[in-house]
């Protein structure tokens, strides 16, 4: 074994596995998404890189990528631990090919960012949950790509 004390793959594990237990419960329907993100202080993060982000996003999200995350990122766009977090990736939307490309299931960024967020103290985090076309769905996006 070679040590890291800056990698802890046992700790990753324990939060993938207790996350499991409470985050398909914070999955939501689109209109739920909708309502939560119209509260004030609620923080619709998008976790993808910036050059998608700056193509296609959700009206009023912030951006900071995945990459990017640490407690003092973290901190700037959600100083409030306990501000409810809704998330979004690539694999929630279908027709954008672009700046919504899908990516391998069990890859998609939601996981990943649902896992680090808690890693990082954040229990209040909510994601989209269903797969909606771009073209139809009534969350509304803003965007370089949008016409």
């Amino acid at each position: 074994m070679i040590p890291n004390p800056l990698i802890d793959y046992n700790g990753f594990q324990k939060i993938v596995d207790t996350a499991d237990k409470d985050r398909e419960s914070r999955r939501l329907t689109e209109d739920q998404f909708l309502n939560m993100s119209a509260d004030p202080d609620a923080v619709v993060l998008d976790a993808r890189s910036a050059a998608m982000y700056r193509l296609r996003h959700i009206k009023g999200a912030v951006n900071l990528p995945f990459t990017d995350f640490s407690a003092t990122s973290l901190a700037g766009v959600v100083p409030n631990k306990y501000a409810k977090i809704l998330i979004y990736c690539n694999n929630n939307f279908l027709n954008d090919p672009v700046a919504m490309f899908s990516k391998v299931p069990t890859a998609s960024l939601n996981l990943s960012t649902y896992t680090s967020l808690k890693s990082y103290g954040y229990d209040y985090i909510y994601e989209l949950g269903p797969l909606l076309d771009v073209k139809k769905t009534k969350i509304p996006f803003e965007g370089a790509e949008i016409k």
